[in-house]
């Protein structure tokens, strides 16, 4: 792996938490991801499940880890399973970890080979009643592909029916959305990455460069630092493609006058930052491109101080939809008579703006977390409102990633990141 080893402490105490949450009796069952075939012998790189990195640190293909906290054997309270590695894959394939390595990767100390996988977890089963199976119900999931996660827990259901069934997700969706401050300290490495980019792209950008010689920019920087990729596919649009929101063709030449809307973020150790910066290519802009840039910056600052402990996601957008409605007002953009007779299930200021502000952030860049429940304290949040004007040739999104903390107001991962308009003209004309 690029990135640098992580406190096994985190994990230890992750899978505590979970297991502190198990029905009496039960025992939980994750899996790595598969290595997915592209076509003949190619793969796609392979990307961990995130929630098995979550409990365990492994960043292994093959890999299987079991929690069965009540289990009366206390070796097999936490089991690991690898796939065994030789010297003939370390040649071929690189290192794999051994059961050494994991146990300091892990803090687990029962570590097997996964050819022993049916053995053990049969012995494990015998004194279970209950079994978690790990179900991806994130409200953005469209699972198309049987994951490995999804065929083991047929083959699981099917080799032992008599078990009661539980589900680990409504768990994780409450613990990974709360974050670690070893967590908080990976995502606040990704955002220092992505600054090195953006900065980078600041000296880069001038009327004639192209979208994707951008993305090179920051993808060049990004690995430079021990980030292995985009935490997404990245958006470099500029002119009017940055009124398509996920616009990710990137391949269009960036024209005098015309402003970049980047929506671009580094990974660190799986861990995701969520930039959007929207820059003038020629390094000014126009007075109607900073008047309605400021008016997304003042909405962004707002909406921010909004993030705090208690606060519920469906109440605080209605409150951002009342901010962005008054700057829309300002820009002439909207007028009363728009306000006065908007449907109330698509208000007047959707025309400009039509997407969310905020998303959890995490190991996923849509990161778990339950949006019913009130926020707390260590949840990581993204900024993210936005103008776009088709008829005026362009679009502007400012997002910085936060931290909501106990009193006043989150702390800003991005805080270093340049965002306001004269500080971007300035250093993009020193």
């Amino acid at each position: 792996m690029k990135y640098h080893a992580i406190n096994s402490q985190l994990f230890t105490k992750n899978r505590k938490n979970f297991m502190a949450q198990m029905k009496p009796n039960s025992l939980a069952v994750f899996n790595s991801n598969d290595i997915y075939p592209v076509s003949a012998d190619s793969t796609l790189p392979f990307e961990q499940h995130r929630d098995i990195f979550f409990l365990s640190g492994v960043d292994q293909e093959e890999s299987i880890l079991i929690l069965f906290p009540d289990c009366p054997k206390e070796n097999l309270r936490e089991v690991l399973f690898l796939r065994e590695t030789n010297e003939h894959i370390a040649v071929w394939e690189g290192e794999k970890l051994t059961k050494e390595k994991a146990l300091e990767t892990s803090g687990i100390k029962n570590v097997h080979w996964l050819q022993d996988l049916e053995k053990v977890l049969a012995e494990m089963m015998a004194l279970a009643d209950t079994v978690y199976i790990n179900t991806n119900e994130h409200y953005r999931a469209t699972v198309e592909t049987e994951t490995r996660e999804a065929r083991f827990t047929k083959w699981l259901l099917n080799k032992y029916p008599a078990h009661s069934v539980a589900k680990s997700n409504p768990i994780l969706q409450r613990l990974r959305s709360i974050k670690d401050q070893i967590e908080i300290d990976l995502i606040q490495t990704a955002c220092d990455i992505t600054e090195k980019g953006f900065r980078r792209v600041l000296d880069f950008v001038k009327p004639g460069v192209w979208e994707y010689e951008v993305e090179a920019e920051y993808i060049h920087e990004f690995i430079r630092n021990r980030s292995k990729k985009f935490a997404y596919t990245p958006i470099i649009a500029s002119g009017n493609n940055a009124n398509v929101l996920h616009y990710i063709e990137n391949n269009q030449q960036c024209k005098a006058g015309d402003l970049l809307l980047m929506d671009v973020g580094a990974e660190y150790a799986n861990y995701s930052s969520d930039m959007t910066r929207t820059i003038p290519v020629s390094g000014r802009f126009t007075d109607r491109q900073k008047a309605v840039y400021n008016a997304v910056n003042r909405v962004k600052n707002d909406a921010t101080k909004m993030l705090v402990p208690g606060t519920l996601w469906a109440d605080y957008h209605v409150e951002v939809g009342k901010l962005m409605t008054s700057e829309l007002l300002g820009l002439g953009l909207l007028d009363k008579a728009d306000v006065q007779n908007e449907d109330p299930n698509w208000p007047a200021y959707k025309k400009y703006f039509m997407h969310g502000t905020s998303h959890h952030m995490g190991l996923d860049t849509h990161d778990y977390g339950l949006l019913h429940q009130p926020m707390e304290a260590n949840m990581v949040f993204t900024v993210e409102p936005g103008i776009y004007i088709p008829k005026e040739g362009f679009g502007i999104r400012l997002e910085d990633d936060v931290v909501i903390q106990e009193t006043g107001e989150p702390f800003n991962l991005m805080r270093n990141i340049p965002i306001d308009a004269d500080e971007i003209e300035d250093i993009m004309n020193k």
